[in-house]
């Protein structure tokens, strides 16, 4: 029994020139199935198999399980982030928007500001907490899944896997590009009900 890597939502080259298809074929398909494969070799020495994956986050304590799970649970989510095609917010979505930043603008100037600042490898996120959206950064493996009470809306991977490949070490250049032409605000709005973690969990497989 196992985890499977699930799909990417869209083709390879849908994100490019931004995210070209090299950087998808090596960051989804073998970055992303290492994580797969490392949580199926740690599960199944341990009595953890047969959770589902958000159930394992939750049940496996410190160490490189709950690690590699959290990263699982971080890549699914962070595909569903993004689009080929980008529109402005609108709804409750874009009224939040406008209740804590101002503009959509300013919101991603300040995502910008703080996914480059972030130190090291980790994550950029837009997160709902006590009913106001948020700008966070996690380190590592981290995962809103594994925080109660705090709800996922969107994602950006800063680890150096995420954009060797098309900028180097340019981290600021990706940032950028991706905020500026890929942002899936359906996928984000959708998430305000508070289901954001679930939609990027799995059941372990027979």
């Amino acid at each position: 029994m196992t985890y499977a890597l699930l799909p990417l939502p869209y083709a390879v080259d849908a994100l490019a020139p931004q995210m070209s298809a090299e950087t998808l074929e090596f960051h989804h398909g073998k970055h992303h199935q290492g994580y797969i494969d490392k949580v199926n070799e740690l599960a199944a020495q341990t009595s953890m198999g047969g959770r589902g994956l958000v159930e394992l986050i939750g049940t496996a304590g410190p160490g490189a399980l709950f690690n590699n799970a959290c990263q699982v649970w971080n890549h699914n989510f962070f595909w569903l982030c993004l689009s080929p095609t980008t529109a402005p917010p609108g709804g409750e979505l874009a009224e939040l928007i406008a209740a804590g930043f101002g503009s959509v603008e300013a919101l991603l100037k300040q995502f910008s500001d703080q996914a480059v600042a972030h130190f090291g490898s980790g994550w950029a996120w837009l997160v709902l907490e006590q009913g106001a959206i948020k700008v966070t950064t996690y380190h590592d493996g981290d995962t809103p899944a594994a925080h109660p009470g705090v709800i996922p809306l969107f994602t950006l991977d800063l680890w150096e896997h995420a954009y060797y490949i098309d900028y180097r070490n340019a981290r600021p250049r990706y940032v950028d590009a991706v905020l500026g032409a890929h942002v899936n605000w359906d996928f984000v709005a959708q998430n305000l009900d508070g289901q954001g973690v679930a939609r990027a969990d799995q059941d372990w497989m027979p």
